[in-house]
């Protein structure tokens, strides 16, 4: 028999109050019960929207045309309580959904809100403690768990009300890659075993296109394509679109080089394909480009030796971290989450002190340095919010400039210039906490790069960012690095170090494990490395890109054009 439908949406167009365009312009689809949706395209597209709209308690204002039907009825004839057990959402934040202190609290909260028996709340909770494994942290605080530990409980408490419909709107984006990994298995496990109907959106392309059944695709407010994903693949690759850089490495491969094989979506089936395809096909690896390091012993970080612990009775963070960055460079630091990244970097801000060791900026130790951010150090937090404190994001840019001898024309010439550069011109009346976590990310960038700082300091600033947006920002990283800026990066974006940096370094429980340039850095490890390097190293051990794949098939890529800039 047929499928019922979950949801049906006929005809919908959606305008935010004060807006001329519309957020969704005519949007048609429908997800079948148990059907795995990916809902993908770049920030801004109207994703969100769409999503919100699909539940009316959290639908935001504006004017709606249209027709939104959920399991064959309007979404409007289902009051709070039915959408609330009947559809469950999962937003980007996990901080911004948990309300209880308590794990096992935050499992029942629902169910009692909804007005469940004990018994009945007891049974549930722990059948979903045991299906998400989250017995050994039952009775822990929340404020104790990580975030992945955090998402995964914001997951479990929604699933404990068991919804028809599971909806996620970037339910990775504050995680690293490890977590998300975890995170979208656990996705695909309820939709497999509980049968629950799943729409999920997803700038991690790699990781959940294989698990989708459909994917749609969306661009400045209307759906471009509704199809499988190895479909939504060739419907991408012909129109040339932004979103084709996004699309997993094996997907890109398939589409580059000449062949008949069938499309592969995973490392696994990409692997099967570089075997196939090297059957008839003579792999060249010395196509492969090297990497060039020009020599350059300009220092202008240094970390000697440096022991840090957050409190006297605590371990060790950073334990003996020695680190040298030059002039002019781009530097990544990568590794798992808790192995001393961030603090590393908090103690180059002068944000904490070691109390062993030293720290050094252009050669001189930061206690002696009177005001490290005149114009010296700029720095991007890992959680952008705290950069902002005024009512829009133009005056929060103004604000940077206030003390700048400047006229007022100059001043606003400088604050659309950067907006322009990174494309939140149409943001700047919004209130910074309204933006989507990667339009944070943008405008928080903006702000710093307003300062004019020597040296950058980025804590995971491509989280959030749409694929599109990542080449745009790697574009402002090479600019900024051709007028000697030197930025240092923490980042758990291993693709995009792989592309642009020129060293990479793993910190690994407090200390820096190794450091080379990208290609020698990836290559030699198993785990932590690209998907290109997972794919190819059984048939090219030296492959860290997609493209690097491409040219060894004898496929071509095409360079890109860099955009030309405001530049002043």
């Amino acid at each position: 028999g047929e499928k019922m439908e979950s949801f049906k949406v006929e005809a919908l167009s959606f305008t935010y109050p004060e807006r001329i365009d519309k957020a969704l312009d005519n949007i048609n689809f429908t997800v079948k019960q148990g059907e795995f949706v990916l809902l993908c395209g770049k920030s801004g597209c109207g994703k969100t929207t769409l999503l919100r709209l699909l539940k009316s308690t959290l639908a935001p204002h504006g004017e709606i045309s249209g027709n939104i039907f959920f399991n064959d009825k309007p979404l409007a004839d289902y009051d709070t309580k039915e959408q609330a057990s009947g559809i469950g959402f999962v937003m980007q934040n996990p901080d911004n959904q948990i309300v209880t202190d308590k794990v096992w609290h935050e499992l029942a909260f629902g169910l009692e809100s909804l007005g469940y028996k004990q018994t009945e709340i007891r049974t549930r909770v722990s059948e979903m403690a045991s299906f998400f494994g989250i017995q050994t942290w039952f009775y822990k605080k929340v404020t104790e768990l990580s975030g992945g530990q955090k998402q995964l409980l914001n997951l479990a408490s929604v699933m404990a009300m068991q919804p028809l419909v599971l909806i996620l709107d970037e339910p990775t984006s504050q995680l690293d890659p490890i977590a998300a990994g975890e995170f979208l298995k656990t996705l695909e496990k309820i939709n497999r075993e509980l049968g629950t109907t799943v729409i999920l959106t997803e700038h991690r392309l790699e990781d959940a296109f294989p698990i989708a059944d459909r994917v749609i695709v969306m661009d400045s407010s209307k759906i471009i394509a509704d199809e499988t994903p190895t479909e939504v693949g060739k419907v991408l690759k012909a129109q040339n679109h932004d979103m084709y850089k996004a699309l997993p490495t094996p997907m890109r491969v398939h589409g580059e080089v000449t062949n008949a094989l069938p499309c592969p979506l995973t490392v696994r089936e990409g692997r099967v394909w570089l075997e196939e395809y090297s059957k008839g096909n003579t792999l060249n690896p010395t196509l492969i480009p090297l990497d060039n390091l020009k020599e350059n012993n300009d220092t202008v970080i240094e970390i000697k030796d440096a022991w840090f612990r957050y409190e006297k009775e605590l371990p060790d963070v950073v334990k003996g971290f020695n680190l040298s960055v030059n002039k002019g460079e781009l530097f990544c630091l990568v590794g798992g989450n808790g192995t001393g990244k961030t603090t590393a970097l908090s103690l180059i801000s002068g944000l904490n002190t070691p109390y062993r060791g030293d720290v050094l900026i252009k050669g001189k130790s930061i206690s002696k340095i009177k005001s490290l951010y005149d114009g010296l150090l700029g720095v991007l937090p890992q959680n952008p919010q705290s950069v902002f404190v005024k009512k829009t994001v133009y005056l929060d840019l103004m604000e940077i400039l206030s003390d700048k001898k400047l006229t007022k024309e100059e001043k606003e010439q400088k604050v659309h210039n950067i907006s322009v550069l990174c494309r939140i011109e149409n943001l700047l009346d919004s209130h910074p906490y309204d933006l989507s976590g990667g339009e944070q990310q943008r405008a928080a960038l903006a702000k710093i790069l307003l300062m004019e700082p020597e040296i950058l300091l980025l804590d995971e600033p491509t989280k959030g960012m749409d694929a599109h947006f990542k080449e745009e920002f790697a574009d402002i990283l090479l600019d900024l690095k051709a007028n000697s800026v030197t930025i240092l990066m923490v980042s758990h974006d291993i693709e995009f170090c792989a592309e642009f940096a020129d060293r990479c370094a793993l910190v690994f429980d407090g200390s820096i494990t190794s450091v080379d340039t990208p290609r020698e850095f990836f290559k030699g490890k198993n785990f932590y490395t690209t998907s290109a390097n997972r794919m190819a190293r059984t048939r090219l051990p030296d492959a860290v890109l997609a493209e690097d794949i491409i040219l060894a098939c004898g496929g071509s890529v095409k360079k890109r054009e860099k955009p030309s800039r405001i530049v002043e």
